[in-house]
């Protein structure tokens, strides 16, 4: 390039970054706003590598990971606790909006299928 510069390579570790917060889980060291990053694993998650490695085995090519339980799903009417979670960010190059609750049997599955992105709680 003119000038001796070159063009910074794209950091392909900021892609995969992700935000999570926490409430009402029964523990105030789980409770909170955690960053993610993932390749390589880093931030203040409390178990960023765990966390990553098994996000990196739910992904899957035209698949996403975070999506909600479907509507008109059939559901055990079991309450899991208050805990709630909101995670934003880019997960495999995809924007990422995801709620989690443990309203109901469903819910409680989804949000244990996300452990230890999401702390395991006390119901």
């Amino acid at each position: 390039m003119p000038g001796g510069q070159d063009t910074p390579a794209p950091n392909p570790a900021a892609v995969d970054h992700l935000t999570v917060t926490v409430r009402g889980s029964g523990s105030a060291g789980t409770d909170g706003t955690f960053e993610l990053y993932c390749h390589p694993a880093r931030g203040n998650h409390p178990h960023a590598k765990k966390a990553c490695k098994k996000l990196d085995g739910m992904t899957r090519w035209g698949r996403d990971p975070f999506a909600p339980v479907p509507q008109g799903a059939n559901c055990t009417m079991i309450y899991g606790g208050p805990a709630t979670a909101h995670v934003t960010g880019t997960w495999a190059g995809r924007p990422v909006n995801a709620d989690f609750r443990r309203t109901n049997g469903c819910e409680i599955s989804r949000w244990s299928s996300f452990e230890p992105l999401l702390p395991s709680t006390s119901s």
